[in-house]
């Protein structure tokens, strides 16, 4: 595969090369998921995939790409019964940007033709031109929820469905799914992650002489791009000859019961989810052995379908970690290799030594120091947070996450789809009726014959049909859910330094950040004690990111309450001249003491009046505890303009919050 770049530069590369070269040679593999950081040629290589695929056959003037060997009988340039000239072209590589419109996607059928005609004139959208093609999505984790949705669609059946108003549309849409994601910018959603066939991590090499031969090649490249694709060129037709080579013997290849026994055995292992894995790894297996030129499947290809096929789907939240314990899947692809060991000898430990299974003061790979004591957490085993020097105390685990209330913005945005707040968005139910802006997209179907009927004498009517005008034409105007930028405003001082205190706290933050996840939310943290507020992590849509800086934060020392508050106020501020139209909810977690400069508490007032004077939305997080509480979060809440909520009450099967919602309900019914 040719590429200005060296694949040895990139750690991954190798499995990334591998991974693209599979789906070439079996497309029912799945594609590919690309996970890495930025600059690591992960696009480049994707692009390069499709100079290798072979050519494809079409039907001769059909825009869906028919094969003239069986062609679509719904296609909706046929029919195309019998089969007439066609053509060969290379296979195409389709790019998917990530702000494309609904109708870019799947395609734009005219309405007002529709309606005044009964004519289907129907414009084919991106998953048209990427049938029998590559679909690439760069910055896949990005995507909009509603085009993940038709992405699901189409991929799960085959094809694409374009409904308007009752005139629908169909046609055939099969395709390899490429997509690549930097990890920093959020996690995919779990039913897509499962669409990939299989993933791949990349990273850039640390070492400096594939550096340099990186930056060798680059500027060879771009020095003289065609001498630089002549000298390539020969690896490349070696590289397409293989594949066709591969495709040929695909049918041939045996897939026995021993390696399918294995494949379940490891999905079973790994505890995976549903049936999709064991059938990747089925076909990932058989392409491998296609590739190296045989016609059985080896012990080998099932260990590395398992690699590239299993990682992205043990995933169980956001804050796991994508992985495969290749000690593990050697043990049990060893244990299901139907090799007899009756004859082995016993181990000599005998049931749970040192060669059986883990002892119970041992961890889950049976790990558990020199003297077989388990290891404390940090901060645990003396019942004291331990000190980590200059004043400050050691970070503590957080506690179980768990499910909480919705938070959301009061009113009406028009951000960007999510499911938290309430929004006009281009999905949800229909609230009314609007002159389209643009290209009509939904059609408010009563709007626009009651706005025609009047002039129907008028235009000359004198069939069934309406007569239909541009001007007579309604869009719909729908509400339904926006994501918010969450940011979180933490109070790591003295006073939540208390091991059981701040381990709650760090629990109830995780929960509230794993909601932001499933809400499509921007999320952001800050944090003050001593003297000064930090930016822990800037508004991002990477939520694992944001738990992992939560995990490590320190405590100690004074409260600077309003030097936190001006500085969320401050990331405010950028973040609305970045994205306007995306509103902000602020999740204030302190116990409303200030202590932290000169005179603290009117400082902190006046900050927080900052917030209502802006209508920023807030909820405060009260972590006061004890039998004497102050009510100063309560106070706190008051002057910023919104709610406070106790920790027991954030849960969203609190008693305290059932009771709380249920008076509040009262007082406004009131």
């Amino acid at each position: 595969m040719s590429t200005p770049f060296p694949f040895t530069a990139v750690v991954g590369q190798d499995d990334l090369r591998l991974a693209l070269l599979l789906n070439a040679v079996s497309p029912a593999v799945g594609g590919v998921l690309v996970r890495g950081e930025k600059g690591t040629a992960k696009s480049t290589a994707v692009r390069a995939l499709s100079a290798l695929l072979p050519a494809v056959d079409v039907v001769a003037g059909c825009r869906f790409s028919c094969d003239p060997a069986a062609p679509d009988p719904a296609c909706p340039d046929g029919p195309h019964n019998p089969p007439g000239a066609f053509e060969s072209r290379p296979a195409r590589m389709v790019e998917l940007p990530v702000g494309a419109s609904e109708d870019r996607l799947v395609g734009a059928l005219d309405i007002e033709r529709a309606l005044a005609e009964g004519v289907k004139a129907f414009e084919p959208g991106l998953l048209a031109d990427a049938h029998r093609g590559i679909l690439y999505v760069d910055e896949v984790n990005l995507l909009h929820d509603h085009l993940v949705d038709l992405l699901l669609d189409a991929a799960a059946m085959g094809a694409s469905y374009v409904e308007r108003e009752g005139v629908s549309v169909r046609h055939a849409a099969r395709f390899l799914l490429v997509g690549t994601m930097n990890p920093e910018e959020g996690e995919l959603r779990p039913q897509l992650l499962d669409r990939f066939g299989l993933t791949v991590e990349v990273a850039a090499s640390r070492e400096p002489d594939q550096r340099v031969e990186v930056v060798r090649r680059r500027l060879a490249y771009d020095d003289d791009p065609a001498g630089f694709a002549t000298r390539w060129a020969g690896e490349e037709a070696a590289v397409r000859q293989r594949i066709v080579a591969a495709r040929e013997l695909l049918p041939k290849v045996r897939l026995g019961d021993g390696a399918l026994r294995q494949i379940a055995a490891t999905c079973a292992a790994f505890e995976v989810d549903g049936m999709r894995a064991d059938i990747v790894m089925a076909r990932t297996a058989t392409a491998l052995a296609a590739w190296a030129g045989r016609t059985e499947v080896l012990a080998e290809d099932v260990r590395q379908a398992a690699l590239l096929a299993l990682p992205h789907r043990r995933r169980r939240n956001p804050f796991d970690a994508p992985g495969l314990d290749e000690d593990k899947l050697d043990q049990t692809l060893e244990e299901f290799s139907g090799e007899d060991r009756s004859d082995d000898d016993p181990d000599p430990d005998g049931p749970g030594g040192g060669g059986g299974q883990p002892r119970p003061d041992e961890g889950p790979q049976g790990d558990s120091g020199s003297d077989g004591a388990a290891r404390p957490e940090a901060g645990e085993g003396d019942g004291v947070p331990r000190q980590a020097g200059g004043g400050e105390q050691a970070p503590v685990r957080a506690a179980e996450p768990f499910r909480t209330k919705v938070l959301s913005v009061p009113g009406i945005g028009e951000g960007a789809a999510g499911r938290r707040s309430r929004a006009r968005t281009e999905h949800g139910r229909t609230t009314g009726a609007r002159r389209p802006r643009g290209a009509l997209t939904k059609l408010h179907l009563a709007a626009t014959v009651q706005a025609a009927a009047p002039h129907q004498r008028a235009r000359g009517r004198s069939g069934p049909g309406l007569v239909i005008r541009r001007d007579d034409l309604r869009q719909a105007t729908r509400e339904g859910r926006e994501g918010n930028l969450v940011l979180f405003v933490v109070d790591a001082s003295g006073s939540m330094a208390a091991r059981q205190r701040m381990t709650a706290v760090k629990g109830a933050v995780l929960s509230l950040l794993l909601d932001a996840y499933q809400r499509r939310d921007k999320v952001g943290l800050v944090t003050f004690r001593g003297s000064a507020a930090d930016v822990a992590l800037p508004p991002t849509s990477s939520v694992d990111a944001a738990a992992a800086r939560l995990e490590s934060l320190p405590t100690g020392g004074r409260t600077p309450l309003a030097a936190g508050l001006l500085k969320a106020h401050d990331v405010l501020r950028v973040e609305r001249l970045r994205d306007p139209a995306r509103r902000a909810l602020v999740v204030l977690v302190t116990d409303g003491r200030a202590t932290g400069g000169p005179e603290p508490v009117a400082l902190a007032g006046r900050a927080a009046r900052l917030f209502a004077a802006d209508g920023v939305a807030s909820v405060v997080v009260d972590c006061e505890s004890g039998p004497v509480r102050l009510g100063l979060a309560g106070q706190l809440a008051g002057e910023l303009g919104g709610t406070a909520v106790t920790l027991d009450e954030l849960r969203a099967d609190s008693i305290a919050g059932l009771v709380k919602d249920v008076q509040g309900r009262s007082r406004r019914a009131a």
